[in-house]
């Protein structure tokens, strides 16, 4: 049996095991945490990647996540801007990150091994394939470990990996009884959005724009629209984090036995809400071309495949953050009436 180790259990790397299980790998998943488990808020899921994790054999992930209602932007004293449903947008569902990770660690079999409470420190590779930590031995090495990735940062010393996106971010989940579809609000250097999850509880993001490292209270959604300030109140944890993308170009995504997925080969902005979703797509795509050939030529096709694609929801993520974040008063103004006008345009067009 082929052998391959994952190097980091989050989305990615978990999703990466199951793929390669079902290719009829033997995978040892190696996590620097002490006990295996996701942290986090609620994570969109879009049917592209639900699809994927369908096609691993992941059960549940429709019937644990709830489909959200329509909805849209506005603005921070509540006056819609447009709708979702003018926009015709396909809307994700959505699930708490924890969940999502327990539905596809289910699947784990005999052939998943996993070892927590280990730091990875070196890597080294030859023809026939990767030693970890001067031990572990496989015929592949999958880095799933994030955007600081050690075994990225090994294959690449010169790479100048994370950039900083010049926000922080404020994450909840507060048990509050509303009847509001969710969306997002734009204002002045400020984002606010929310949705369901499955068991009625409401997952909620802010971001503010400020210098890395910057720590404060999300004090100013207070005097924006219900029900935001409920939300916020609503939460008995906050959590407040930096937000960094990967540096462009990014680098490849495979070098001689080691590939990157997830956060480790692309991480991006939140702002599309596609990064965990690319992490399982990795995953669909590495099983997909390891089941189709030798693994040089599967490796060689996985980052056509995938860099390519994933370059430009880095792009176009950061890009939507820019214009999320704006603080200019005349730009704030030209955005929210172009979104406007394009959401009428939109809905026309549909309706004729």
């Amino acid at each position: 049996m082929k052998t391959a180790i994952v190097v980091g259990a989050g989305i990615g790397g978990v999703t990466a095991a199951v793929a390669l299980q079902q290719c009829g790998w033997q995978v040892t998943v190696l996590e620097r945490a002490p006990e295996l488990g996701e942290v986090g808020a609620g994570i969109s899921v879009w049917p592209s990647a639900v699809a994927v994790l369908e096609e691993l054999g992941v059960k549940g992930v429709e019937k644990a996540s709830v489909q959200s209602k329509p909805a849209g932007m506005r603005r921070p004293d509540g006056r819609w801007v447009v709708s979702a449903a003018e926009l015709g947008v396909e809307l994700p569902v959505m699930i708490h990150r924890a969940q999502l990770h327990d539905l596809i660690t289910a699947e784990f079999g005999p052939a998943v091994t996993v070892r927590t409470g280990c730091d990875v420190t070196s890597v080294e590779q030859d023809a026939d394939g990767v030693t970890v930590n001067g031990e572990l031995r496989a015929e592949l090495l999958v880095a799933a470990d994030g955007i600081r990735s050690a075994v990225r940062g090994g294959l690449y010393p010169q790479y100048k990996g994370p950039r900083y996106s010049g926000f922080s971010a404020y994450r909840g989940i507060a048990a509050v009884d509303l009847d509001d579809g969710g969306g997002e609000t734009w204002g002045h250097g400020q984002l606010f959005g929310f949705a369901r999850l499955i068991d009625g509880r409401f997952y909620w993001y802010g971001t503010v724009n400020q210098p890395a490292g910057a720590t404060s209270e999300p004090t100013v959604f207070q005097s924006w629209h219900d029900p935001i300030p409920r939300l916020v109140a609503g939460s008995e944890k906050v959590l407040q984090n930096d937000i960094y993308d990967l540096t462009l170009p990014l680098v490849p995504f495979v070098q001689g036995r080691v590939v990157l997925v997830g956060d480790a080969a692309h991480a991006m902005t939140p702002n599309l809400g596609r990064g965990a979703c690319s992490a399982i797509e990795d995953a669909g795509a590495l099983a997909r071309h390891l089941q189709g050939g030798e693994l040089p030529t599967a490796l060689t096709a996985y980052d056509a495949e995938r860099r390519p694609a994933t370059t430009k929801l880095v792009k176009r993520s950061r890009a939507l953050g820019r214009v999320a974040q704006v603080e200019n008063p005349l730009l704030r103004a030209t955005r929210d009436g172009l979104f406007g006008l394009g959401g009428k345009l939109m809905a026309l067009r549909a309706r004729k």
